[in-house]
């Protein structure tokens, strides 16, 4: 129901009481609560000892601009370098994805970390907050890499999470900083924003984040507090069985629906499976909203706990590894025109 976040490289005794507290059922790693793979790999297994093994670990590992462990991990290049390989040659494109995802998977879960929330399937059309996450500014390029990297996920034993619905790269404003408003009509959006997410679907995702952003032309409220976006459209158009996350509750975008509790409340009143309160200074409000609520976690939660993941030392010693990160970050050093 909730998913927080921590202060540091350990836990402290407030953060203790607040992984067995009711309806609290994962964690959200940042930059912060890392330092090395020796450090995450105890800071992992004391969260479990605390909250139980059924506890979900998570982290944003994308690459380029948003990866949260790197030094140890393989730097990742940013999607948007796969992208551009799709414009010349759309096979290797394709290849590049699943072994993108692969080796960010299986690092993660060599780690004991369940998921990354990826890949991003917004449309690379300008957005600040988004730029080089996405992979593509073509709807069906977008959604053929995406699969790709559902395929690779899977192939390492992660669940999949696609964001950020119903699509937040056509929209200029940074949700992290202020409220974003797309006039756009539900015809459009389904024509160009939604097709990432209906082809990712087919492949079978365990999860969508909600974006933050206000269609007027569909519902007065941002997607993650809609009924009509996840219950209409997201499970009832696309029929999307999985987990549905709401993005982080202390950016900008969220403070519509008014405080820390407030937004707890109206996320799960959507129908988000859970909520994200990744700043430890709102965990306790954010528990305290849900008090009242049924403390058993969803059921669609148990398909985000990662499967059996290969050691590191496997991993070091795996030739096909050692392909995956050379052709990978060799992107790097080539230029993205995506």
């Amino acid at each position: 129901m909730l998913m927080i976040g921590l202060a540091g490289l350990a836990l402290e005794p407030r953060e203790r009481d607040w992984l067995v507290a009711p309806g609290v059922s994962g964690v959200l790693l940042f930059a912060r609560n890392f330092a090395s793979r020796e450090q995450l790999a105890a800071l992992v297994e004391s969260i479990r000892e605390v909250g139980g093994e059924d506890m979900l670990i998570a982290v944003d590992q994308e690459g380029g601009p948003v990866q949260r462990f790197r030094d140890g991990f393989t730097r990742l290049p940013a999607l948007a370098k796969v992208g551009a390989v799709y414009d010349r040659d759309p096979t290797d494109a394709v290849r590049l994805a699943e072994e993108h995802a692969w080796v960010m998977a299986s690092e993660l879960r060599a780690t004991g970390v369940d998921f990354s929330f990826a890949p991003v399937v917004d449309l690379a059309r300008g957005n600040a907050a988004i730029g080089l996450r996405a992979f593509h500014a073509d709807p069906a390029v977008a959604g053929e890499l995406g699969q790709a990297y559902v395929r690779g996920m899977h192939l390492a034993g992660m669940a999949a999470v696609i964001k950020h619905f119903p699509g937040h790269g056509s929209v200029a404003a940074d949700t992290h900083k202020a409220q974003a408003i797309d006039p756009r009509p539900l015809a459009e959006i389904e024509r160009v924003d939604l097709l990432p997410f209906a082809q990712c679907i087919e492949a079978r995702v365990e999860a969508v984040m909600m974006a933050h952003v206000i269609y007027p032309e569909v519902d007065a409220l941002p997607a993650g507090f809609s009924r009509v976006w996840i219950g209409d459209v997201l499970r009832g158009r696309l029929g999307f069985d999985g987990a549905v996350i709401s993005d982080d509750i202390s950016m900008a975008a969220a403070g519509s629906a008014g405080g820390v509790a407030q937004r707890v409340r109206a996320h799960l009143d959507a129908g988000c499976d859970l909520v994200l309160a990744c700043f430890p200074d709102v965990v306790d409000e954010a528990i305290a909203a849900i008090a009242d609520r049924n403390p058993v976690a969803p059921r669609r939660l148990e398909s985000l706990r990662g499967a059996l993941g290969a050691s590191w030392d496997s991993l070091t010693d795996n030739p096909q590894r050692d392909r995956f990160v050379a052709r990978i970050t060799a992107l790097d050093a080539e230029g993205t025109t995506a």
